[in-house]
């Protein structure tokens, strides 16, 4: 019986995908599929969740089946992160689009990151404290003492990382090793690799024109099928949308939602208002932040779906390119630096609030000037060394703890809610990059304003 049932909700999800098939023949845009893909699949997850519940053997079953069109989808992003990382960097020396700045563009492009960030820290902070949320009213229950017991191992590892060694993790010992994403750094060492071979390059160019071009035009070629590749697979963003959310309106516990929804609803108050800083510097840099969430939602509703930054990529790349105006380079820079270096909501806004709300029991006063200025200044330091250890939001939750001499234990019992905060978290850090992308392009005059103003997505 429960295979006919796993079945039958198969065969809805294909008929929905079916429904967005139909759509895209009628040249409907990009943005409104997204969208129709988005709302689909809250409502189609909802009434799984209703009917069978969370942990229903058919709601498992059923979502085994839609992981190949959603974790599938999310796979072949993936896939294609690395190369698209390292031809575009190369292609950008090539083409001469970064020879000249690169220095320039390093510095805005981490600066920006780091800067937002601390920003992001100081209004985490004043939302766990205008909120009043207190880390001591939280329980243990049997997941969330399974959680803290398989942090113990790694808050060791974070507390034994220096920065300067973290910082060396970012160089690529085994550059090919990197280009398969082994590694928490692997995108920002394949950066660095592709820099080197662009440098070298310069230096053949020089000397041995003939051979520089003949590279110069295999990159030309290379860049050409790797965004082709890009372009299928973007294609597929409503399917995968869809599946995506089902999975998560499904499986999702609304129970414990209803639990901490203080938390959520402070969290979420904290991304919004981070969110509307990127929009008042862009306004500041005279860009029309209208234009910035009209172009940009598509993107930002995918990383709000899949939680996956390095998901994210290749579209984060496409949206600064084709509809902000963002130069190539740049727009990898921003990218690629953005998953590991600063990231707004992971490493800025969860980790400041889960401190505030830890701090009345290391006998802390949360509202002191001194211990909110310490704070905002580590949370900024270890956002950069983040991707020293991997881990996302948990490690530069530990980071933060650690180096305050705070309990860590909260970490843990926040995970009945994780996913659904870590949805807004992704969204924001993909914002902060394109940020940082859109006002680096504009400070070194490598920026297109009238494709930033068109006002339509334009296609995959």
């Amino acid at each position: 019986m429960n295979n006919i049932l796993i079945a039958v909700n198969v065969a809805v999800l294909l008929l929905l995908m079916f429904g967005l098939f139909i759509m895209q023949k009628k040249h409907l845009s990009f943005s409104k599929r997204v969208f129709t893909g988005l709302g689909l699949g809250i409502v189609f997850g909802f009434m799984i969740h209703l009917i069978y519940g969370a942990q229903h053997e058919v709601t498992i079953g059923t979502i085994d089946w839609f992981n190949i069109v959603g974790t599938g989808y999310v796979k072949l992003l993936q896939m294609v992160v690395m190369p698209l990382v390292f031809i575009s960097i190369v292609g950008a020396f090539t083409r001469l689009k970064l020879t000249k700045n690169i220095g320039k563009i390093s510095i805005l492009v981490i600066g920006i990151l780091l800067g937002t960030t601390a920003i992001s820290a100081a209004i985490g902070i004043g939302s766990a404290l205008g909120f009043g949320l207190d880390g001591i009213q939280l329980t243990e229950g049997e997941a969330e003492k399974a959680r803290n017991e398989a942090l113990v191992e790694r808050v060791t590892t974070v507390e034994n990382m220096t920065l300067p060694q973290q910082i060396i993790e970012f160089i690529p010992g085994n550059p090919f090793l990197d280009l398969t994403g082994a590694r928490s750094t692997s995108t920002i060492a394949v950066v660095i690799f592709a820099a080197f071979i662009g440098v070298a390059y310069l230096g053949v160019k020089r000397k041995d024109p003939e051979n520089a071009a003949l590279f110069a035009k295999i990159i030309d070629s290379l860049y050409a099928i790797i965004m082709r590749v890009v372009t299928l697979i973007l294609r597929l963003t409503p399917y995968g949308i869809l599946a995506i959310i089902t999975k998560v309106a499904a499986t999702s516990d609304y129970d414990a939602i209803v639990k901490l929804g203080t938390f959520v609803v402070a969290s979420y108050v904290a991304l919004i208002l981070v969110f509307i800083v990127h929009l008042l510097l862009l306004s500041f840099a005279k860009l029309s932040p209208v234009n910035y969430v009209k172009k940009g939602l598509p993107t930002l509703t995918f990383a709000f779906s899949s939680r996956s930054s390095a998901g994210t990529l290749p579209m984060t790349i496409k949206t600064q390119t084709k509809d902000f105006g963002v130069s190539e380079g740049i727009a990898n820079f921003a990218g690629s630096f953005g998953l590991t270096i600063g990231q707004n909501g992971c490493a800025g806004v969860y980790p400041a609030m889960l401190a505030v709300m830890v701090a009345p029991a290391a006998g802390i006063d949360p509202f002191s000037p001194t211990f909110i200025l310490t704070l905002i200044l580590v949370v900024t330091i270890s956002s950069f060394g983040v991707a020293g250890v991997g881990g996302g939001a948990t490690f530069a939750a530990l980071i933060v703890l650690s180096v305050m001499n705070l309990p860590v234990a909260i970490v843990g019992l926040l995970i009945s809610v994780e996913p659904l905060i870590d949805m807004g978290r992704t969204a924001l850090n993909v914002s902060g990059a394109m940020t940082a992308g859109v006002l680096t392009s504009k400070a070194t005059g490598e920026f297109e304003k009238e494709v930033y103003q068109r006002p339509n997505v334009v296609e995959a």
